[in-house]
């Protein structure tokens, strides 16, 4: 027990050794790979942000309210002042502390320091830049940025309205407190009253007091003419929100719609409208689009590579026909690849058809179809199996399929196109090697001999041939007439011959002897329970 302990810790290290090597061994390959961003440093930042944007919509917001409104009063003054210094604070720890250890760009370089920072923007308007920069990485997180960005908007019209609430008031006071019909009353809630008459007057609902003097109507032409502006331009905005967040819906409903006259037009049967229907839905559903490939054709090589080993790597280097192969073989594999969703009861691959492409399984199951009628079921393959290697690599003889492959459900499929891998391994001459020997390997235990189950030992002795008629005749002229000459003497020679049997076993193989006038050979036989010993 002590020593199958050693041994599995021996296993462990050895195990995390070679972990650590592989590690190694990728930052040789690879080494202009920076090092990710730390998560608790961006979480930590972006919590400030926070506290940034909340003291600056503090301002924001308070500020007109404090300016228009008698709401500071000698009472309550120092708690305003105490959260105006408080705001203070943020703003001073902000630039001083946080703004200078931020990197940014300058002619292409990376720049990393106080000095190469001070003549940035962000130090002219720091909590304008901070609200702006922690709605876009508040937007990056969000799985559902589309509505933070209505209710972003929406704020945008509020604080119009707010700004003009204010302004009204001001006005107001300005004019007298209900000095005229138009101005405010002085009466009710002074903030709640001014914002209505804001809403009014901006959304252009009208029902207003018509005003009286010069300064009144100037105001309200103001106020008309902005709110005209200022609305559509909210109105506006809000409709390419909302577009932006359907965009993918509306571009999915215009394929199927498109696809559906398409088939209707030539009469396509149901069954089958059906199931591009069925196809459609599931592959947005599960995926969120109709193509993968449409996301990235737009990115460098480098970042499709890296996707493409985040997203896919993880199945395909389980794929044992693979294991061993070149790394950077499998990475320019794995921007070849194409997924593809097959429905419950499609058929991947027929028997006898042309291969031209390999499979890998990435979600989904699918069956191996065979027997009298094609419905027997010999082996399912799932996530991370691997089939149409062997006609992809046309070992054998040939490259057809040799089995019926069909979809048990559902199947997310990775594809791999026979002129993809052959312009691959063209640079990858020792992967090509190794994928022709392990593709062999398979096709050879999969292939039985024909017969070779069931043969009994008396089957493996091979018939003694039948003397040919013209020579027994020969024969039975000679003897007749007395004759003894070349073909008494081929008689005797086939009288003198004979044929053994030898069964040996010679632990657990056994041996097969074909013996002649030069000598014998041996023979040997895995897949027989008796050999056989010839003589000639």
């Amino acid at each position: 027990q002590p020593i199958s302990m050693v041994d599995e810790r021996l296993l462990e290290l050895a195990k995390l050794f070679k972990e650590r090597t592989e590690r190694i061994k990728d930052r040789l390959i690879d080494p202009d790979e920076s090092d990710d961003e730390s998560p608790t440093s961006y979480l930590i930042y972006v919590i400030w942000l926070f506290f940034v944007t909340l003291a600056w919509n503090w301002n924001l917001w308070l500020i007109p309210v404090r300016w228009a409104f008698p709401y500071q009063t000698p009472d309550n003054i120092h708690l305003w002042l105490l959260v105006d210094y408080t705001c203070d604070a943020i703003y001073l720890l902000d630039i001083l502390v946080f703004q200078p250890r931020l990197q940014f760009v300058r002619g292409g370089d990376i720049v990393v320091g106080y000095r190469g920072s001070l003549n940035k923007c962000h130090f002219h308007f720091p909590q304008y830049m901070a609200f702006f920069e922690f709605n876009d990485r508040l937007e990056a997180v969000l799985s559902k940025a589309y509505i933070y960005r209505v209710i972003l908007t929406t704020t945008y019209l509020l604080y119009s309205l707010h700004i003009n609430a204010c302004l009204f008031y001001w006005g107001s006071d300005y004019e007298g407190l209900g000095s005229t019909k138009w101005v405010y009353n002085g009466l009710g809630n002074s903030y709640i009253r001014c914002y209505y008459f804001a809403v009014k007057t901006l959304i252009t609902i009208g029902g207003l007091p018509d005003p009286t003097t010069l300064f009144e109507i100037v105001f309200q032409l103001v106020n008309y003419f902005v709110g005209v502006f200022a609305f559509s331009i909210m109105i506006g905005q809000m409709r390419d929100v909302v577009g932006a967040a359907t965009a993918g819906q509306t571009y999915y409903r215009a394929c199927m719609d498109n696809t559906i006259k398409y088939m209707s037009s030539y009469r396509i049967p149901n069954h089958v409208q059906n199931r591009v229907k069925t196809w459609y839905d599931y592959t947005w559903q599960s995926q969120g689009m109709l193509d993968e490939q449409e996301l990235l054709v737009q990115l460098p090589d480098k970042m499709r590579l890296d996707i493409a080993v985040d997203v896919n790597y993880a199945i395909v280097s389980k794929v044992a026909l693979f294991q061993g192969c070149d790394r950077q073989m499998i990475f320019d594999m794995l921007k070849r690849l194409k997924s593809v969703v097959y429905l419950p009861g499609d058929f991947v691959c027929k028997k006898g058809e042309i291969g031209r492409e390999m499979y890998i399984i990435k979600a989904g199951e699918v069956q191996v179809l065979g027997g009298p009628d094609g419905k027997t079921v010999f082996v399912t393959l799932r996530a991370g199996s691997v089939f149409g290697e062997i006609s992809l690599l046309a070992v054998g003889g040939g490259n057809r399929r040799t089995a019926n492959v069909a979809a048990h459900g559902f199947a997310n499929l990775f594809i791999l196109d026979k002129k993809d891998l052959a312009e691959i391994l063209v640079h990858y001459p020792e992967s090509q090697k190794l994928l022709r020997k392990k593709a062999k390997k398979m096709l050879t235990k999969d292939k039985k001999p024909a017969g070779e189950e069931g043969k009994e030992a008396a089957e493996v002795i091979p018939q003694r041939p039948e003397t040919p008629k013209l020579f027994k005749a020969a024969l039975v002229v000679t003897e007749k007439s007395g004759i003894k000459g070349t073909f008494s003497e081929l008689k005797e020679k086939r009288q003198r011959s004979f044929q053994e049997v030898l069964v040996q076993k010679n632990h657990g193989a056994f041996r097969m002897y074909t013996y002649s006038h030069h000598g014998y050979t041996q023979k040997y036989s895995d897949t027989h329970k008796y050999a056989v010993t010839h003589a000639h």
